[in-house]
């Protein structure tokens, strides 16, 4: 059965090619390369370049591999830019997921898995882990927009024989441990991505946005969960849509908060290096703090991380971050 990786030219989606491609499932590209790149997909994966809101592009690609599951990576992500753009992000991550969808139905689809975020839930009461029961509040046009997604699909669902996994991310960071994939984008926003790039001598500092949140350092607080570890719940939500008629929706991530000074000293003592760090006003639909409850997926698909540490993430990250810059000086 071929499975379709939508973005899997991008950061998430390249990691997920390539774990597919370790089980031994044939896989299908599908990115318009705006922010991915074709030299991430592995060469057994078959890259098509188009966008998955064009039907004329995305129908016939479905048909003739015969696609069985999707995996959905394909999207804008930018919380502060989704704030000053709502109608690209809509359009980005709402419309043309609908369009996706409708092409997946006609063609017979049978599974679909949805990158969705913790954006969705806003900023929860209190600092508790945040559990998929939690009310979703999204705090920026990101959230809704793939809060929106998400039942779009649920609907779909209802009404065709469609299966589908909502993977609900909270902070995705580090890259492939065998060194094979990464956070490539030059301009990503990922604080990981930030702080490491400043560590190799790629910016000249970087920037923290707040520091008067209602949080112990008045920095936000994320829960930063390992790309690797990431795609495994993906591959384990795939099994999960094969075995079973049981739709789900599950959050990804560790259930431990670190705020961004403490991610940015980790990234300072793994490097050996003391750049320089700005302080700056909030940014526009940052949450203040979220941490997941990640029960569900772990009891319903046996999901066991394996890079459950930050000092591992960060490593990850800026060998990733040094091999790239050797690339590019090719």
């Amino acid at each position: 059965m071929t499975v379709l990786v939508t973005g899997g030219a991008g950061y998430i989606g390249s990691h997920m090619v390539w774990r597919l491609l370790d089980a031994g499932e044939e896989v299908v590209v599908a990115d318009r390369l705006s922010t991915g790149f074709d030299w991430a997909v592995p060469p057994e994966a078959n890259l098509n370049i188009g966008d998955i809101g064009d039907p004329d592009f995305i129908g016939p690609l479905l048909k003739r591999h015969d696609i069985q599951s999707v995996f959905h990576f394909a999207g804008s992500i930018v919380v502060p830019e989704s704030v000053t753009d709502p109608l690209g992000y809509y359009l980005n991550n709402t419309v043309k997921s609908r369009a996706l969808m409708e092409a997946c139905v006609k063609a017979g689809v049978s599974h679909f898995i949805f990158s969705s975020t913790a954006a969705v839930y806003g900023t929860p009461d209190g600092m508790a882990p945040v559990a998929e029961s939690a009310p979703a509040s999204p705090e920026s046009p990101y959230g809704t927009s793939k809060l929106m997604t998400e039942i779009m699909l649920r609907d779909a669902a209802a009404a065709h024989p469609l299966r589908y996994a909502c993977l609900r991310y909270f902070n995705v960071a580090g890259a492939d441990p065998n060194g094979r994939t990464g956070q490539s984008t030059p301009n990503a926003t990922h604080l990981i991505k930030v702080a490491t790039q400043a560590a190799l001598n790629k910016r000249p500092f970087m920037e923290v946005f707040g520091t008067d949140y209602g949080t112990p350092d008045g920095t936000c607080i994320r829960d930063y969960i390992h790309v690797t570890d990431l795609v495994e719940a993906h591959y384990l939500a795939l099994q999960h849509l094969r075995s079973s008629e049981e739709n789900l929706v599950a959050n990804c991530g560790y259930g431990r908060g670190r705020s961004v000074l403490e991610v940015i000293d980790m990234v300072k003592q793994v490097s050996g290096s003391d750049f320089e760090v700005k302080l700056a006003e909030r940014r526009p639909g940052d949450a203040v703090s979220i941490v997941a409850n990640s029960d569900l997926i772990k009891d319903r698909l046996g999901w066991t991380p394996q890079y459950d540490d930050l000092e591992k993430i960060v490593g990850n990250a800026l060998s990733w971050e040094a091999a790239l810059e050797r690339r590019n000086r090719k």
